[in-house]
């Protein structure tokens, strides 16, 4: 059409005026929407319609006639070559970011929206484009009695050069979970881990400084009489929601991240709490709580989740989401986890995975946020 219009117009102008250089810009607009075939055959078809013109109008064969044919056609094949040049580089492109998708999957498995008694929602948000993780981690696991453990963490630093940490506590967790028999000696094994690879995955290429990860390790039994534990190596608070009244379950006996020391975890070392049928965990990483708005004020986490009706997990999650990026209102400038675990009076033994998008942004169980 576009071809069409410069040229009825430029025959029915004359000689005065010539619009024909003007078709240069369909071999220019197509090479924008379409692949190096398309792009060539407008490139032919312009190059066609400037020799019909100058036919028409009686000037092929003067000089100024031969060049516009000429320079339509060197522009036109180097739209061309150009277009054939991006596709291969998008193919490669697409490939490697295939490979990335897969290998950042494998490696932050998304939990089950159920496990035993517990119902989970997640959400992750990396700081950094194009990558699903960074530096925040999480993961469930069943122990080897009838209880189920979770971890979430935090790298130091974000992004994908935080990844090889994030990869060695999960690793670990996921090792001894159903090994250790007690909550204290798999995190000391976690330490341990830690301790002894950190400086063989950390990015020290880049980051030269010190290397830690904190995290949070929980037990919950499926029998809702015992009491589930918690060890807290320098991670945020979790927040328990019982009854529409929010506790932030801050540890009597903290460890320090790890990384930072030797592990040295004593087997009475840790943080008993009540989860009852009907409660819900909410697990967070620092980059939810130091999320700022334009003013600089930061996210308060546990006053939203108290105003937030918790009916399910999905649910909260789904306000969380909303109203932290409402909060923020742009891109998040550091790595951010949520889970939120309720126990269920239910019991279903089987694991239902849920899968993961393909967005920055990755919501389990809920409909994205408008505008998203």
């Amino acid at each position: 059409m576009l071809i069409v219009t410069i040229t009825v117009l430029d025959i029915y102008t004359g000689r005065d005026v010539q619009l024909g250089p003007l078709l240069v810009i369909a071999p220019a607009l197509t090479a924008s929407l379409a692949g190096p075939r398309l792009t060539a055959l407008a490139g032919v078809l312009a190059v066609a319609a400037q020799v019909f013109i100058a036919v028409f109008l009686g000037g092929l064969t003067t000089s100024n006639r031969m060049g516009q044919i000429m320079a339509l056609a060197t522009l036109s094949a180097l739209v061309v070559f150009l277009r054939f040049v991006q596709e291969r580089r998008d193919r490669a492109l697409s490939l490697a970011r295939s490979v990335a998708e897969t290998a950042q999957r494998v490696l932050l498995r998304p939990p089950p929206r159920r496990m035993g008694p517990l119902q989970v929602a997640w959400l992750y948000m990396s700081a950094q484009d194009e990558a699903e993780i960074g530096g925040d981690l999480f993961a469930l696991a069943r122990a080897a009695h009838a209880a189920t453990r979770v971890v979430i963490g935090d790298v130091r630093g974000n992004g994908l050069a935080a990844i090889g940490e994030a990869s060695l506590v999960l690793g670990a967790f996921r090792e001894g979970a159903h090994r250790y028999a007690t909550l204290p000696g798999l995190v000391a094994a976690l330490g341990d881990s830690v301790s002894r690879n950190v400086e063989d995955v950390a990015d020290t290429e880049h980051d030269a400084g010190e290397h830690f990860i904190t995290c949070l390790v929980l037990e919950m039994p499926d029998d809702s009489l015992s009491a589930a534990e918690m060890i807290n190596c320098g991670h945020p608070p979790p927040l328990l929601v019982h009854d529409r009244q929010v506790t932030v379950l801050h540890a009597r006996q903290p460890l320090p991240p790890l990384g930072v020391c030797e592990p040295s975890v004593e087997d009475d070392r840790t943080d008993p709490f009540t989860f009852t049928c009907g409660d819900m965990l909410v697990l967070y990483t620092d980059g939810v709580i130091e999320a700022r708005s334009p003013s600089g004020a930061f996210y308060p986490l546990a006053e939203r989740v108290a105003s937030f009706p918790a009916t399910s997990p999905d649910t909260l999650l789904h306000h969380i989401h909303r109203d932290l990026l409402t909060h923020i209102g742009g891109h998040p400038s550091d790595d951010a986890a949520l889970l939120v675990i309720e126990r269920t009076p239910s019991h279903r033994p089987h694991l239902t995975p849920h899968p993961i998008g393909h967005h920055r942004h990755h919501l389990s169980g809920s409909p994205p946020p408008p505008g998203r």
